[in-house]
């Protein structure tokens, strides 16, 4: 068995043991639903096809604490993005990290959205080589799940980089949180799996799938 592979059940073993705890979210159970958009620009080529044409591409995303800490404490921040492309949905998961080298690989623990820099911390096969994606907040600090004001507008830069490499900004991403019907910001049931769901013209590496495979296998039950 390849190492990744052994890892990668070694992190579903953990995540069914949560799960049997948790059994709807073991993990990121407190969230927020939003939409918006991603504008690209255009720039220096990702090699990413997304990334890489210019236009507006329509969001749904939920904001999320990966532990489910109470409000007011710091969490690993999770922003999961689902995208309309004309290819269908394809989704994007990023997480808070830290932001140049080697912290851009281990994850971070912050009380809002807008203190935290967010990363995929794992790359994209792209046609130029390995891409890293990220994102950091532009504006004002929109809060965090539990604290997150109805009337917010959360703007985000979006950029990408080679692992090792400087981040180069691509577009731009506006969300603001889908409310009930009595105005009250609220949660989703929808699921997303980078797995099933591939950012266009963006591939995966098979190490990335031998970590992740298992455990979006059991989130999926």
């Amino acid at each position: 068995m390849r190492p990744t592979s052994a890892l990668g059940r070694l992190f579903a073993a953990g995540f069914a043991a949560v799960k049997a705890v948790r059994p709807d979210r073991p993990i990121h159970p407190q969230g927020v639903l939003l939409s918006g958009a991603l504008e690209v620009a255009g720039g220096p080529a990702s090699g990413i096809a997304l990334l890489d044409s210019p236009g507006i591409t329509p969001v749904t995303a939920r904001l999320s604490r990966s532990a489910g800490f109470p409000p007011g404490w710091p969490d690993v921040i999770g922003l999961a993005l689902r995208l309309d492309t004309d290819d269908g949905a394809a989704d994007l998961l990023l997480a808070s990290t830290g932001w140049r080298v080697p912290g851009r690989f281990a994850l971070t623990m912050h009380r809002t959205a807008g203190a935290a820099r967010l990363t995929s911390l794992m790359p994209y096969r792209g046609s130029n080589g390995p891409v890293l994606l990220g994102a950091r907040t532009a504006g004002t600090d929109p809060g965090a799940p539990g604290r997150f004001r109805p009337d917010a507008r959360w703007d985000l830069e979006l950029l990408w980089a080679a692992p090792r490499g400087s981040w180069q900004r691509c577009g731009t991403l506006r969300l603001a949180p889908v409310l009930d019907a009595g105005g009250r910001v609220q949660d989703t049931p929808l699921r997303f799996d980078p797995l099933l769901n591939v950012l266009p013209g963006a591939g995966t590496y098979a190490w990335t799938r031998a970590l992740r495979e298992h455990s979006y296998r059991l989130a999926r039950r």
